[in-house]
């Protein structure tokens, strides 16, 4: 890809927590409206990975280049990239409780420039519309999770990263939570996904990254992983 194709890029990222040394020369692209899957085992780096593009605090980002739509994320911090458009849904979702469905959809409207309408929100997601006056925190896992992602899209967003969405999920809100990344990138949201679940992750991928103790061991398309054998049977034990 070259760089006038990309839409975000990571160039060469290097990132530690204290003195341990997590992220290690990271460097990949995007284009607008593709899914990119970020893939590994256990402690390979992804989410640190994700936590360092989303500018937040730890770990630190001591080297390297982000950029989003020409914008220098890598000089920004947390709040002023989630401003330029990137949005994160941790794996912990941090759902506020005490508030309904529709109170923490309408907070992550006032707290930055807004998206999507409440309204729209509930078209593209009726189980969040049925549930709209329940306090947020008694729903489901994978009703949570469809909040999580409603309430990013409620912000002003071009790029959503997922960290493990379909954590904990039965397999039946998988595909839900999957018909909804589906949606998001028909809309043309660029989203990267961090998820152990390599195999769904991927059918929804136009791009894949592997990494391994901190570093890309792979970077190219969904397919070419889903066609590799010996790639998914080294990194991915899939």
């Amino acid at each position: 890809m070259s760089e006038a194709e990309a839409f975000f890029s990571v160039r060469d990222i290097h990132a530690w927590y204290g003195e341990s040394y997590i992220v290690q020369g990271v460097s990949f692209d995007i284009r607008k409206g593709e899914v990119l899957s970020l893939l590994g085992r256990n402690g390979a780096g992804k989410t640190s990975t994700l936590r360092t593009l989303a500018r937040l605090d730890s770990p630190s980002l001591r080297q390297g280049e982000i950029w989003l739509d020409g914008k220098p994320l890598h000089q920004m911090k947390a709040f002023q990239a989630a401003k330029a458009g990137l949005q994160l849904v941790p794996e912990d979702r941090r759902i506020i409780g005490g508030l309904s469905v529709e109170e923490n959809l309408t907070l992550a409207q006032v707290s930055g420039e807004t998206g999507w309408s409440i309204e729209k929100i509930y078209d593209h997601f009726p189980r969040l519309a049925e549930r709209r006056n329940q306090e947020a925190v008694t729903m489901s896992g994978g009703e949570q999770q469809m909040l999580a992602v409603a309430r990013a899209l409620a912000r002003d967003i071009k790029v959503l990263f997922l960290d493990e969405p379909y954590e904990g999920l039965a397999p039946v809100i998988v595909q839900e939570i999957e018909k909804i990344v589906s949606q998001i990138r028909d809309l043309g949201i660029t989203t990267i996904i961090v998820e152990q679940n390599a195999v769904a992750a991927l059918r929804l991928s136009d791009r894949a990254v592997i990494m391994d103790t901190g570093q890309v061991v792979f970077a190219g398309t969904a397919r070419d992983v889903l066609d590799n054998k010996e790639l998914r049977d080294e990194y991915l034990a899939i």
